[in-house]
Order: C-alpha cells, then sequence, then structure tokens
C-alpha cells in the first residue's frame, strides 16, 4: 500500500501517510494475504526523495544499549539481517550512516529489538530515541510475480474494464482478511453514476485487491482495470 515496501500479497513500506512503498499480491480469490510495507521519507524532509523510512526509534530495552524500534516495514530482514542502515535524528535534516549488529522481533508488542555499532548503554541508547531509520529508494526487496510495491499502486488511475470510463484514483492500500484498495471518485463518474449522485455522496471508496475484481494492474500504462460486482461502488454510500 514507499506502507516502506510492495503489493498485490500487499508488501509495503509508507512515504508519509499515503505514499507506501510496501508489497503486496493479486490475489485469486478473497483469501488473506500477508502485508508487507515500509515508509518512504517524510513530506516535511524536502531532501529525502530517494529514501524509505522504515522505523523509528521509541525507546532504550535493558541497559546494554539494545534500542526498541516500531517498524514501518513489513519486511523483517530491515532489522534482523545485520549491516548498514541510515538514521536521521529529531530536527536535523541530514543522514548519518550507522551499522546494524543484530535484531530480533517482539511479536505481541509489534516491535524490534536491536543493536547497533557504538550504542553500548542505556544512556546512549536514550540519546537515540525518535530517531528514524532509512533506506535507499534502490534497496527496495524483489518481488514474486504478482506482488507489487504499495508505492507503486499509489495514484494508479482505475478503469471500468467493460466500458472504459475512469472511476478515479488509487489513494491507500488498507491492510484487512484481504488487502483494499482505496480509490478516490472521479467527480465525472459520480455524476454520470445516480447511485453515487446523493446530498452526501460519497468521495472513496474500497475495492478488494483480488484477481476477479482487479484483473489488470499495468504499472508501465499506471492503470487499473476493475469488474466489480453489483453495489460494490456505492457499498459505503
Amino acid at each position: 500500500m514507499n506502507h516502506e515496501e510492495a503489493k498485490n500479497t500487499k508488501k509495503r513500506e509508507r512515504k508519509g501517510k499515503g505514499d507506501k512503498e510496501a508489497g503486496v499480491k493479486l490475489q485469486q480469490s478473497p483469501v488473506p494475504v500477508p502485508v508487507r510495507s515500509e515508509k518512504p521519507r517524510s513530506q516535511s524532509i524536502p531532501n529525502l526523495d530517494d529514501w524509505l523510512e522504515i522505523g523509528k526509534i521509541v525507546s532504550p530495552q535493558g541497559l546494554t544499549g539494545e534500542l526498541r524500534v516500531y517498524p514501518n516495514t513489513d519486511f523483517p530482514e530491515r532489522f534482523e539481517e545485520p549491516g548498514k542502515r541510515w538514521l536521521l535524528r529529531p530536527g536535523e535534516t541530514e543522514l548519518q550512516s550507522v551499522e546494524l549488529l543484530n535484531g530480533r522481533y517482539i511479536e505481541n508488542k509489534n516491535l524490534y529489538v536491536i543493536k547497533l555499532q557504538g550504542v553500548c548503554d542505556r544512556f546512549q541508547a536514550e540519546n537515540m530515541r525518535d530517531c528514524r531509520f532509512f533506506v535507499p529508494v534502490s534497496d527496495r526487496p524483489k518481488l514474486a510475480k504478482g506482488e507489487f510495491h504499495v508505492i507503486d499502486l499509489l495514484g494508479l488511475q482505475v478503469f471500468m474494464q467493460s466500458s472504459g470510463e475512469l472511476v478515479g484514483t488509487v489513494v491507500d492500500i488498507l491492510p484487512s482478511g484481504h488487502d483494499l484498495l482505496e480509490v478516490q471518485f472521479d467527480p465525472a463518474f459520480v455524476t454520470n453514476n445516480e447511485e453515487l449522485t446523493t446530498d452526501k455522496a460519497q468521495k472513496t471508496v474500497l475495492i478488494p485487491f483480488v484477481m476477479e475484481i482487479v484483473p489488470i494492474v499495468d504499472l508501465e500504462t499506471r492503470r487499473v482495470e476493475i469488474t466489480p460486482p453489483p453495489g460494490l461502488l456505492s457499498v459505503n454510500n
């Protein structure tokens, strides 16, 4: 749903609130699918267009310099595999490289506990609070066939396959039993469809990201084609 990384099983990572670089997988039928996500840059930092935000340090863990990190990614290797990461401190605009030594996931808390090189005690760890982790956009994990990065789905135009009529634009990807495309209606589509033209017309609709309803996703032409069952587009009206 850059929910930092990918989608049609949805795998995601976020780029601010709306731009997700997660990964999602288009399903053959409406069954639960694992979600993967990461989060691209904050809009408040103009020089981070080529970076994905993958998590934020929320507190120290223990006395030996370990850190608790809230992830913005569904790719566990971001905080479990040793290697270089990039850190942005609160109030700063320049990234600094850091070395991740190890990490483990705390499932019941949806947190990672990690160890960085050079952070050796609780005092040093406390000074890392609210720092955010980034990776280069070019470092996005490769996806299997039928999977998409969330950031690549955002902004795609959605068309009715039967008529070619423009329905609207993908504005978000929402995790559920299966992933949902949140589509903002094109004004002309609302005007031309009586079931949508009420005193309080809906502005968006949620469309299950399954093959039966979303048979075509063409990233090259930035186009999605849908075959919604009767009533789906007005279900939230």
